[in-house]
Formats: C-alpha cells, sequence, structure tokens
C-alpha cells in the first residue's frame, strides 16, 4: 500500500474537518499531478487533506486498508448522483457544519473499489455522465472540492 499524507504544513487548515482522498493507483502523469497538488494546497485552506494510493493490482493492499469508523464516505461512480457545483457546495457545508470529521472521496480506476469498501459509502457522486481517465477525475474531484469551499466562503474562485 502506497500511503501519501499531504505535508501538514501545506495542506494544514483551521477547520478540524479532513477530507481524506483514496486512490486505487498512482496518479503517473505528471502534469495532473501537479495540478492535483495544486488544488490540494487550495483546498489546505478550508480543511486538512490526506490522500491514500492503493497499489491497484494487489488486492491485499485495499483489503488492508481502513478508513476511520466514523467517517462520511462518498464513492465516485458513474451511477452515482450527478449534483451541480453550488449542490455540491451546498452538501459540503452542511456535512461540515454537523460536526463531521473526515469525510472520504473513494475514486476507483476502471474497475473500481471492491464491494466490502463501495457498501461501507454513504452515497455515490458521479462527476459527469462522461467517461474521464481515472487521473482526470482525480483532479477534478479536487477542483470541485475546491470550488464548494470557495462559493462556501464567498472566495471570487467559481465566479
Amino acid at each position: 500500500m502506497i500511503r501519501r499524507t499531504t505535508s501538514p504544513k501545506l495542506f494544514q487548515a483551521k477547520s478540524s474537518m479532513k477530507i481524506h482522498l483514496v486512490m486505487l493507483g498512482k496518479t503517473k502523469r505528471p502534469e495532473i499531478q501537479a495540478l492535483l497538488d495544486d488544488y490540494l494546497a487550495r483546498i489546505g485552506r478550508f480543511a486538512g487533506v490526506q490522500v491514500t494510493e492503493l497499489r491497484e493490482e494487489s488486492a491485499a493492499s485495499v483489503r488492508k486498508f481502513s478508513l476511520d469508523p466514523g467517517a462520511t464516505v462518498v464513492l465516485l461512480d458513474d451511477a452515482g448522483k450527478p449534483q451541480t457545483s453550488a449542490q455540491f457546495a451546498r452538501w459540503l457545508g452542511e456535512t461540515r457544519d454537523r460536526g463531521t470529521r473526515e469525510i472520504a472521496f473513494l475514486c476507483g480506476g476502471a474497475e473500481g473499489f471492491p464491494e466490502a469498501l463501495r457498501r461501507r459509502a454513504a452515497q455515490k457522486l458521479s462527476l459527469s455522465s462522461l467517461t474521464f481517465s481515472h487521473e482526470l477525475a482525480r483532479a477534478m474531484l479536487a477542483e470541485q472540492l475546491y470550488r464548494a469551499f470557495a462559493i462556501l466562503a464567498g472566495h471570487p474562485y467559481p465566479k
């Protein structure tokens, strides 16, 4: 299992809520990794961020992985609920305001996550009805998370 926890100094926020991105496989393309890192740093202004990359070809690494029992788990899935950015921001704000300490987003590859982790998801989210590579979906998720926090903070970014 590859576990990459983002730098606390770089991505540490005043909020006690943590965003945990759990991804199958590594982001291999450097330009997408740079974009992902940029958005993670931006999200870090609003919430703590942790990234866990699980080896896709290793069923054992996925089986050994466990999430905080109190985490709200969201599965990225093409059959999930589509939302506008404003709806997603509203959900994120309501979840944060209810005192949720951690939201874990599961972003899988073509085969997705094993059923045991899929069942743990409180909801399924679709980023689009279009199909994107798992690497691009990661960057899109990070951008939407930053956009949602910016909307909640009244920041001009989303305009």
